[in-house]
């Protein structure tokens, strides 16, 4: 955090460090820690007590406490994240307990569906602020996001691991897991070094923890902006090394900074430019099948793409259950630069379906919404959050169901300040 440069520092090699106890911003009045108390008479109480003593050499032990190390953990790997980041501080056999299982992870995954966190963060004059909100409690929880530092970051999240790339100082990545704050640091990818666009995706398999990684570049080839150099660059977990197995040249269109991976396939978002006779940006969005990377494809990525359904300010990616879905903000058609609206849409065989459209009346909620903005989603849930706000809605896909989130703890303290974040799957079982 602050002034730090992470990558002074090796990977976090020494696992057994302690997990950190998240205390809760803010509490939701139907999820309450109250216990309800009913007292007992004096009499009673004083024979409990005596009979408590008489017994105490032979239960001196608690039940719990005769629970085998296996088993305990087991029960441990049922509760909820922050729960079980709770229990880690009762004792020291709960913490190797806890910690244990987030080292080994669990072949069976026991552990219950998890809800996607939001990720919220402002960046001030030293270092990031921001704070974790968990949707099933409707709790905000203070959390030190590993790596992060002054500056613009790209974020991409899966099944507990998130990427973060540095924009402004020379594009390093970091893999880490927000709760177990283990990370690590990868090789810069090849290509040149300051691209004028920069994408990134990562994808987790839940099963084998195996994950792929991949890095799209696109840079100007000529001032007139009519023709942009796009290259591809995989990440090789077994050898350590990148490999960049496709490139091309757009013609009449240029890429951008949102790349998703979905079921093996990457899908990557352009929009034209430099067209002459073109009203408006058109965005569209290009495959590349991740399933055989050495075999160049036969047809180049021009050839794949998938006009998104109406004019959009903006586009966002996501995977929701290994589908593709997108977030965009629907333009005036007068003034196609203005955002009058919120509408969502998943993609199946290359056409887009319309999944919902936000009320006008939430929209209205954000207050002033630019024609960017921030969404992200994971698997039944997608977060949408203005930059100029710290209002977060979420969507509910599954339901059907809009929800607004309860108030974040950071607060606009003067015009210009931005607030951006993205979601993630806590896990503590999964490691980098």
């Amino acid at each position: 955090m602050g002034n730090r440069r992470w990558d002074r520092y090796g990977p976090s090699t020494y696992r057994p460090t302690p997990i950190q106890f998240y205390r809760p911003i803010t509490e939701d009045p139907y999820h309450s820690n109250f216990i309800p108390y009913h007292p007992i008479p004096y009499q009673q109480a004083i024979a409990e007590e005596n009979d408590a003593d008489d017994s105490e050499s032979s239960n001196s032990v608690s039940f719990i406490s005769n629970i085998p190390n296996d088993m305990l953990v087991k029960i441990l790997s049922y509760l909820p994240v922050a729960s079980a980041v709770r229990a880690s501080v009762v004792c020291k056999r709960w913490h190797e307990a806890v910690r244990s299982f987030s080292l080994q992870g669990s072949t069976e995954d026991p552990s219950p569906s998890q809800k996607p966190w939001y990720f919220m963060f402002t960046c001030g004059n030293k270092l990031v602020t921001g704070f974790a909100y968990d949707a099933s409690y409707r709790k905000w929880y203070g959390l030190e996001f590993p790596c992060i530092e002054k500056g613009m970051w790209s974020f991409s999240s899966s099944n507990g691991l998130v990427c973060l790339m540095d924009i402004e100082n020379g594009y390093r990545i970091f893999l880490c897991n927000p709760i177990t704050k283990d990370w690590r640091a990868f090789t810069q990818p090849p290509g040149t070094t300051s691209p004028d666009y920069c994408a990134m995706a990562l994808a987790v398999d839940r099963k084998t923890k195996n994950y792929n990684l991949a890095v799209v570049k696109c840079s100007q080839v000529h001032v007139d902006l009519y023709e942009w150099d796009l290259s591809i660059h995989l990440y090789q977990p077994d050898t350590g090394s990148w490999f960049s197995p496709y490139s091309e040249v757009l013609v009449g269109s240029r890429g951008g900074e949102e790349c998703v991976i979905c079921d093996g396939v990457l899908y990557y978002l352009i929009s034209t430019a430099g067209v002459l006779g073109a009203v408006e940006p058109r965005h569209a969005v290009v495959l590349y099948d991740l399933s055989n990377p050495n075999r160049r494809p036969k047809e180049r990525l021009v050839d794949t793409i998938v006009q998104v359904p109406c004019a959009l300010t903006c586009a966002r990616l996501m995977n929701l259950r290994e589908k593709l879905v997108m977030v965009g903000g629907i333009g005036k058609v007068d003034r196609p630069g203005v955002v009058k609206g919120i509408g969502i849409w998943e993609l199946c065989k290359k056409e887009w379906k319309e999944v919902a459209r936000m009320p006008h009346k939430l929209f209205q909620g954000f207050g002033e919404f630019d024609e960017l903005f921030a969404s992200n989603g994971s698997g039944d849930l997608i977060y949408i959050q203005s930059y100029g706000s710290p209002a977060l809605l979420i969507f509910d896909v599954s339901q059907k169901i809009w929800k607004w989130a309860s108030k974040s703890p950071l607060n606009k303290k003067f015009p210009l300040q931005i607030f951006s974040g993205f979601c993630f799957e806590p896990r503590l079982e999964i490691g980098v």
